[in-house]
């Protein structure tokens, strides 16, 4: 299932808009999970809403939720690239989990194909779910028809700076690879790494981010995804393109952008020791509430006029454990997340940079998710993200070679070749 495809109308075709949070990753406790055969008792949330911020609005969620009676949630936070690792080990076991934070679409159907996701079809009939867009609805159903995810939230990526760093320095928000190539000359200038990283410590899945961008912006969108799906290969010409670009940025990164995760690279930008990334608006959750006033960003530079512009909008929500012994509860649950009321919980407890996917819930309405929406709306296409648009199972691939690649960037041809390698390997099981 290609759902990724979709222009971003199309997307937002049915709904006024749809809106979503940012997730970032988590783990598993074996004592508290709701597996096979039992009933009763809390839904276990398994969350990978790890940042404090993003934490703390998911338990407000979950209080609200058992304030109304009836079933009742845990949430069960972990490590954000733990929870990656380890979720084909949770809905594998005996005793599961009952429900996930994570990703639908082609991530979602590559579980739903080994039968590990329960069929929420039935819930997408009730009030909470009736009004969600055509394009939601087709998003989270799997090749076999059965829908197995609720959305809830979905946000943007870009290029984002301190506005009082920019007006210190005198610089503007570039519109073209060349002006972003004088932006960061001028910054470097002034003593200042131009462009934080964060692919270092568990977060090495932050320079997919890069490899995206500057795939969608030289080769098209469409051709992206087809890469992801193994209709082209690695070490093709065009791929060799995308990373003749980023040679030329190079000298501009952060000298330990892969050696500090998002969170520290996120203090770096704040504290004016680099200025810029490249990232999505979850790294907000990792901000001081107090200085989101003082944060922008600016679209991806256009790299070739003729190729449409596509913008990277990744949509997060909810799976279950089709192994749950609470299926009622469970489905109870998710018609609560799917709730206009709890998803602006959400969004007033965290960092409220995300989009909800209610119709009628309402956004944080702040100047820049005003500019985040625009962006999107405004997009000739969208892709999801390197791991969404393919699986969780290719991304470790593009984690090494891309990693690779930053230390040792003129190793690029036998890194694509070995890069190839190891993503047929996924391909073809």
């Amino acid at each position: 299932m290609n759902t990724t495809a979709q222009s971003r109308r199309t997307f937002l075709a049915g709904a006024a808009a749809v809106g979503a949070t940012a997730l970032t990753s988590g783990c598993v406790a074996s004592s508290s999970s709701g597996g096979k055969g039992s009933s009763g008792g809390a839904v276990t949330l398994q969350s990978n809403l790890s940042s404090p911020q993003a934490k703390s609005a998911m338990q407000e969620v979950i209080d609200a939720f058992n304030k109304r009676g009836g079933a009742r949630g845990s949430l069960n936070t972990v490590a954000s690239e733990t929870f990656r690792t380890q979720l084909p080990t949770y809905l594998t076991s005996a005793n599961p989990p009952d429900l996930y934070t994570w990703y639908p679409g082609s991530v979602a159907e590559s579980y739903a194909r080994k039968n590990l996701l329960l069929d929420v079809s039935d819930i997408w009939e009730k009030p909470e779910l009736v009004d969600y867009s055509d394009a939601l609805k087709k998003l989270c159903t799997d090749s076999a028809g059965k829908k197995v995810f609720v959305p809830t939230t979905y946000y943007w990526w870009g290029v984002f700076y301190r506005k009082s760093n920019f007006a210190k320095w005198g610089v503007k928000e570039p519109g073209t690879w060349d002006e972003f190539l004088d932006l960061c000359d001028k910054l470097k200038s002034k003593g200042v790494a131009p462009i934080g990283l964060g692919a270092g410590g568990n977060t090495p899945w932050v320079a997919s981010s890069w490899f995206d961008y500057l795939n969608i912006r030289i080769n098209g969108a469409a051709y992206h995804r087809d890469l992801l799906a193994g209709k082209h290969r690695f070490d093709d010409p065009e791929v060799r393109k995308v990373f003749d670009r980023w040679s030329e940025a190079l000298p501009y990164f952060d000298p330990n952008g892969t050696a500090l995760p998002f969170q520290d690279a996120t203090t770096a930008l704040l504290q004016g020791r680099t200025g810029m990334m490249l990232i999505g608006t979850f790294f907000a959750d990792a901000a001081p509430k107090d200085q989101l006033g003082d944060i922008d960003f600016f679209r991806f530079p256009v790299i070739d006029p003729k190729v449409p512009l596509a913008e990277e909008a990744p949509t997060d929500g909810y799976f279950a454990s089709a192994r749950t012994g609470r299926k009622g509860e469970t489905r109870e649950l998710l018609r609560y997340l799917a709730t206009a009321e709890a998803q602006e919980i959400y969004l007033k407890g965290s960092s409220g940079t995300s989009l909800p996917t209610h119709p009628d819930a309402k956004d944080s309405g702040t100047p820049l998710v005003i500019k985040g929406r625009k962006l999107i709306e405004g997009a000739a296409d969208i892709t999801q993200f390197f791991n969404r648009d393919s699986s969780d199972a290719l991304a470790p691939t593009a984690d090494t070679a891309l990693t690779r690649f930053l230390a040792k960037p003129k190793e690029i041809g036998s890194i694509l070749t070995t890069w190839q390698r190891d993503a047929q390997k996924i391909w073809s099981q």
